[in-house]
């Protein structure tokens, strides 16, 4: 492994496990700010949003007791101020887990990196 893999891998387990805990503690707002404000989001519903206000929605909706476990498969840096990653993640919801592959891109912006886009498929 490279130090520029070691380094992609790096930033992007900060921020997933930013959202995993987020998630986890039912925190919404908090989910939202890790992401850009233009950030592209295709989660479960029909059609996919943008920006912080509809993610922040999204994840208002989701239920409590709602937690996120995520394996990172794969990580590369794309640009010097970009990332691509790609995980398993299980959706432990109260009603049944949805497991699911996530493929995101974290740009670096001045307050750090946070994701611009995620687009999650049902395994």
């Amino acid at each position: 492994m490279t130090s520029e893999t070691i380094s992609a891998e790096h930033e992007l387990r900060n921020v997933l496990d930013q959202w995993a805990n987020a998630i986890a503690e039912h925190r919404p707002a908090d989910v939202a700010a890790l992401f850009t404000d233009d950030a592209l989001f295709q989660g479960f519903d029909p059609a996919p949003g943008t920006g912080r206000g509809y993610i922040s929605s999204y994840y208002a909706k989701q239920p409590i007791g709602l937690r996120a476990e995520y394996e990172l498969l794969s990580t590369r840096a794309i640009a010097t101020d970009a990332l691509v990653g790609y995980a398993r993640v299980l959706f432990e919801r109260p009603d049944g887990d949805v497991a699911v592959y996530l493929t995101v891109i974290a740009r670096r912006g001045h307050t750090g990196w946070a994701l611009s886009h995620y687009h999650v498929s049902k395994i």
